[in-house]
């Protein structure tokens, strides 16, 4: 015998069994989700196998402030990456995206603020040294060389947008580099220097106000500072494309809530833009004998062709070129989709 059972909601009774119906309705449901997301969070855990620790070492007597991502319980020591971003970067933006990803393929992974930016210390407060990152490139590796989880004989580079400039310069220097990666490289030329500076006689003129500068800090120690976006149209800044300004602006939000985003500043000491505008990396292509892959794509930094032929003039018997397709640079920056094609082809390339 089936009984069905209806009640009026007009009723107090009806009323308050409507109401305990949608209240255990809710309970099952905040229940539900919570499981869900308990499930979800230990299934990340348990799959997020590699450990952070922060670290700090020297650089010609600088204390620099980094991260190493270190996979869980290795049994011998592993391959090891120094990595260095984009101009002006800090630890906090690219390094990390690909850092997280070497490290649950078993690499260990140091990334770090270079002197003068982040968390790191020296003066003046961002300027931009190619030298001193190289310098920096050197440093870390010489840490890396102290921790037991790293194997010594196996130390490797990654240079993102424009720190390609300056891994391919500490790879001539320091045989201790076994394979460099050039991702989505912002190559330093004279070409390429018109191309982002709309020209020669703006080229000419930001490198005679950068030269200025910098005798004005030799002399009295004081420094000029531009804008490394524009804020305002009417701002001097080093990369003026608005798409740039765009993407980079949100990270000079120190609220404590976006305080993961680290100490990224909007500014840039003038005299910077002297070894900027002035770099010819083709030179050190012409010498560089590293196993190296570059990484690039058709709307990448410094376009189609300048990436081609530079490629052409490494002289390294392991060479490659993986060209991945049309992205833009930022999605090298934080795609997921993109990173993780350039991941693989950096493994690959380690494997054969």
């Amino acid at each position: 015998m089936k009984v069905i059972i209806y009640w009026n909601r007009k009723s107090p009774i009806g009323n308050q069994l409507y109401n305990f119906n949608v209240i255990m309705k809710q309970l099952f449901l905040t229940v539900l989700a919570n499981f869900v997301a308990y499930t979800f969070a230990y299934s990340q855990n348990k799959t997020m196998n590699y450990i952070i620790e922060k670290v700090s070492f020297t650089s010609h007597g600088t204390e620099i402030k980094g991260l190493l991502f270190i996979p869980e319980n290795p049994k011998k020591p592993l391959p090891a990456f120094t990595v260095l971003g984009p101009v002006a970067f800090v630890k906090e933006q690219s390094p990390i995206q690909y850092a997280t990803r070497l490290a649950k393929a078993g690499f260990v992974v140091l990334i770090y603020d270079p002197r003068y930016h982040g968390e790191s210390a020296g003066e003046p407060r961002r300027f931009e040294s190619g030298k001193a990152k190289v310098e920096d490139i050197v440093a870390s590796i010489n840490y890396l060389e102290t921790r037991k989880e790293v194997n010594k004989a196996n130390i490797n580079m990654l240079g993102i947008c424009q720190g390609a400039n300056w891994a391919i310069k500490a790879s001539n220097l320091d045989n201790r580099i076994k394979f460099l990666a050039v991702v989505a490289g912002h190559y330093l030329t004279r070409e390429t220097a018109d191309l982002y500076n709309g020209g020669p006689e703006q080229t000419n003129l930001r490198i005679e106000k950068a030269k200025v500068s910098k005798e004005k800090f030799d002399k009295a120690g004081e420094v000029d500072y531009i804008k490394i976006v524009k804020e305002k149209e009417d701002d001097i800044a080093l990369l003026i494309a608005k798409p740039i300004a765009e993407w980079y602006l949100p990270w000079a939000n120190h609220q404590p809530y976006f305080s993961f985003r680290g100490l990224w500043e909007n500014r840039i000491t003038q005299m910077s833009e002297l070894e900027l505008w002035t770099t010819n990396i083709a030179e050190d292509m012409k010498n560089l004998q590293t196993p190296t892959l570059v990484v690039h794509a058709d709307k990448a930094a410094t376009g189609k062709e300048i990436p081609k032929k530079l490629f052409e003039l490494i002289p390294a018997k392991v060479k490659k070129m993986a060209w991945l397709g049309s992205q833009i640079q930022f999605q090298f920056y934080e795609e997921s989709t993109t990173i993780d094609e350039a991941i693989f082809e950096m493994i690959e390339f380690l494997n054969k």
